[in-house]
């Protein structure tokens, strides 16, 4: 029957209805889901290579502007403004390719329906850019302030640990809380005005938005009136109208959180800007010799104090020379200037006769071992420590050079097992200990120029006699540049060289300085004052 006819028809498309409904929410869902799934992985791929280029870039800093740098605020962008960058990114991005999609696809229907009133309702568009660009600037503003003064926060707070056994000896809790807590109030003051300003934006963009319900009801009437658009028409650009206006205030709201974003990459940015060690040069170094001059150099870490003044010295191959003197004399700076961790202001520097300016830093540094004051262990295996400076090396050069630096009973401590790992970078380990084990490393690295920065200066006096006939085994045929205070460590050395203020005053050896009686002298008796000379 008909009735039957209809019914099935009825029927049929009602379930045409249902299964197209379910294929609808099915593929909302699915891209939806792909939509999550990509603004993550962009964000996390885009954090990633934003800290592998920030780790290289202060990787291949100079020196200088590590010295100069707050560490703690150098991480802090690594990890705190990285992550904001990423939080955004994975939040926002959505957002704003949903946003701009049904902005275009709304205003393509109301240019169709009517392009007066469709431009009639975007004029309230452009008060709303003004509005967002205004407090967009106040957001930015205090987030770049917020941020700034949360890598004050770390800075702090890694200076506080790291002097920790200090500050509890002097009794300066307080004093170091108080610090603290001033650059949390500025934090959280900064951090109040940009968000509490980035939250006003989104009303004020429904604000606005509201206007134009108005603009379109009033505009669309007079339309209306003079036949060029229906009642209908009014009705479907009202709700045009709203579906336009939400993504915008949606997109305002996200262009205030951008603002925080952008006030982190901006600190991201100056930190990838920073100029690179220039490392570069054209000359080689002689393998066979390694002979070192000083002529004529000039320095100072600052334009307003000068440390090295006119300073000349040869450093025959094979030969050890002490630098000696009180603390501040230039000592450890001549150090630095022969690594190239800083340029001499003028004068040269060379090692058989080519000036270091025009080698390779890489090819200098391989050249020479340093076993600095301050031991730096890193965590990981003891033999990976040791190795650090000669990757090739062997088990056997290993164990001599252990042997050498009398550090057995170090790996006593690890039953002899090279592969145990120095937890927390070796803290378990007296200075002493750390020492000799730098010590160690530097006879492994097999160099032509060997620096002993103070080498000694944690080993008690029982450790440091029974290093000083291997170091003098060590030494042999290696130009070698020791700089002490303990003057009995250096007695047996082919040259001492005395300075003063970033002047040489006096050379010779031990017993030629002593008989002069002059600033060595002086030094020396200050040392051994009672005992005999």
């Amino acid at each position: 029957t008909c009735i039957d006819i209809i019914s099935l028809g009825t029927n049929a498309s009602l379930k045409e209805y249902i299964i197209a409904m379910v294929v609808v929410y099915v593929l909302y869902a699915i891209g939806h889901l792909a939509q999550n799934l990509l603004s993550a992985n962009i964000a996390q791929r885009v954090v990633k290579n934003i800290r592998s280029e920030l780790f290289d870039k202060i990787i291949e800093l100079p020196i200088k502007t590590i010295d100069t740098s707050n560490h703690g605020d150098m991480m802090s962008v690594m990890s705190n403004d990285v992550e904001l960058i990423s939080t955004t990114i994975s939040n926002s991005l959505t957002s704003l390719i949903s946003g701009a999609l049904t902005i275009a696809g709304t205003v393509a229907i109301m240019v169709y329906y009517c392009w007066q009133l469709a431009l009639l309702s975007c004029s309230t568009v452009i008060l709303t850019v003004f509005v967002t660009k205004l407090l967009s600037k106040i957001v930015r503003d205090n987030a770049r302030l917020r941020q700034n003064y949360l890598g004050q926060l770390n800075g702090t707070a890694q200076e506080m640990i790291s002097g920790y056994e200090t500050i509890m000896t002097y009794d300066k809790q307080e004093d170091v809380i108080a610090q603290f807590n001033d650059y949390g109030d500025k934090y959280c003051k900064y951090g109040i005005k940009s968000e509490s300003i980035s939250g006003i934006i989104g009303p004020l963009s429904t604000c606005i938005g509201n206007i134009g319900f108005v603009i379109i009801a009033v505009f669309g009437g007079l339309f209306a009136l003079n036949g060029m658009i229906s009642i209908g028409v009014i009705s479907a650009f009202i709700v045009y109208a709203k579906q336009f206006s939400q993504p915008i205030n949606e997109i305002t709201q996200v262009y205030g959180q951008l603002q925080n974003a952008i006030a982190a990459s901006e600190r991201v940015f100056n930190l990838l800007e920073l100029e690179n060690e220039y490392k570069e040069g054209s000359e080689h170094l002689d393998s066979e010799k390694n002979s070192i001059e000083f002529s004529h150099v000039n320095f100072s870490y600052t334009p307003d104090k000068q440390v090295l003044y006119d300073f000349s010295l040869k450093v025959p191959q094979g030969k050890k020379i002490a630098l000696v003197g009180a603390t501040g004399s230039g000592k450890t700076t001549i150090v630095n200037l022969l690594m190239k961790f800083y340029n001499v202001d003028s004068g040269t520097i060379s090692i058989n006769g080519v000036d270091i300016a025009k080698v390779n830093s890489d090819e200098l540094r391989k050249y020479i071992a340093i076993v600095l004051q301050d031991t730096v262990l890193f965590t990981d295996t003891l033999e990976n420590n040791l190795k650090y400076g000669n990757d090739e090396a062997s088990m056997a050069q290993i164990q001599q050079a252990v042997k050498a630096a009398n550090a057995q009973e170090i790996l006593a401590q690890y039953n002899n097992d090279y592969q145990a790992m120095l937890t927390g970078a070796g803290d378990n380990l007296s200075a002493g200990e750390k020492q000799l084990l730098a010590i160690a490393r530097a006879f492994i690295a097999d160099p032509k120029i060997l620096i002993l920065d103070e080498a000694t200066s944690s080993i008690d006096t029982r450790s440091e006699k029974k290093i000083q006939q291997a170091m003098h085994n060590i030494m042999k045929d290696r130009t070698s540049i020791i700089i002490a205070h303990r003057l009995s460590t250096i007695q047996d050395v082919d040259t001492i060289v005395v300075m003063d203020h970033g002047r040489i005053v006096e050379t010779g050896n031990h017993q030629q300085l002593l008989a002069a009686k002059g600033k060595y002298y002086d030094l020396y008796m200050s040392q051994f004052a009672g005992y005999a000379i």
